[in-house]
């Protein structure tokens, strides 16, 4: 079964997983109800949360270990199990792309599980933990374009039944939280900004969002929470539709926004 679309999910805070204020959990929660009724035959995540320097795939043939890369949350967060199927094959076909696309160097980890910014959304969007799940990483090093690239690299896996989905937020900014705060005029002119350049298509803005975008530094100080958008927008296609499927902001600044990108061609 091919699929036609590809997703950025903001991810927002670990305490997705538990918290049922966060408006984004009931957003993720009805994911196969009014999102997205087709079942995957399997899922590449595009994580920050995974740095590399090169594309690095986890190449895993058991069980997905959950990973808690995160500190000082409450205690039943610790306790949380995602324990998805390792998706190898998927993986060595990822390489496969992305070495024909003219990435040379493409690793693989034979160790590495799911981080949050892939099993807190998982956790909420398919609970039942029963679909293979392959990880790739970023390399914050490179830039948008390099992404949309790598994420073109990627399309032909829609037409083989995977769901890719890039993970992030929308504006990623700690240093710049403020609980009960009202939304930060800064953070809500790149949110808006993001969401009119998205749904108008110019994808080439967002690749280039340091110079186009306003805030564009104080949305993102560091891009890892960014550069999974540019994969989902590449390996949707540079004719594909955007449509946003969810809009919060927490935290003053945290923004919850997230996008499904529709093939064109498809």
């Amino acid at each position: 079964m091919a699929l036609k679309d590809t997703f950025y999910i903001s991810h927002g805070s670990p305490t997705l997983s538990i918290d049922e204020s966060i408006q984004a959990r009931k957003f993720l929660q009805s994911w196969k109800k009014d999102v997205f009724p087709q079942r995957p035959s399997s899922i590449l995540v595009i994580s920050g949360h995974w740095e590399t320097a090169v594309p690095t795939v986890n190449v895993v043939d058991s069980i997905n270990d959950t990973i808690y890369d995160f500190y000082g949350f409450p205690k039943q967060m610790y306790q949380l199990k995602y324990p998805a199927p390792g998706a190898p094959q998927l993986a060595r076909r990822v390489k496969e792309l992305l070495k024909k696309s003219g990435f040379s160097h493409v690793d693989e980890d034979t160790k590495r599980g799911l981080d949050h910014g892939a099993w807190v959304p998982l956790f909420l969007m398919y609970p039942e933990a029963d679909i293979p799940v392959c990880q790739i990483s970023i390399q914050s090093q490179q830039d948008g374009t390099y992404h949309y690239n790598l994420g073109k690299a990627l399309a032909p896996l829609k037409d083989e039944g995977v769901l890719i989905m890039g993970s992030g937020s929308a504006v990623h900014n700690l240093r710049a939280l403020e609980p009960h705060s009202t939304v930060a005029p800064w953070a809500l002119e790149f949110d808006n900004w993001l969401k009119d350049a998205l749904l108008e298509g110019r994808y080439e803005d967002v690749n280039h969002y340091e110079q186009k975008a306003p805030h564009a530094k104080k949305a993102h100080p560091w891009p890892d929470h960014f550069y999974p958008l540019h994969v989902a927008i590449g390996a949707a296609g540079e004719d594909a539709k955007a449509k946003l499927i969810h809009s919060s902001i927490e935290l003053g600044s945290l923004s919850y926004a997230s996008y499904q990108f529709t093939s064109a061609a498809s």
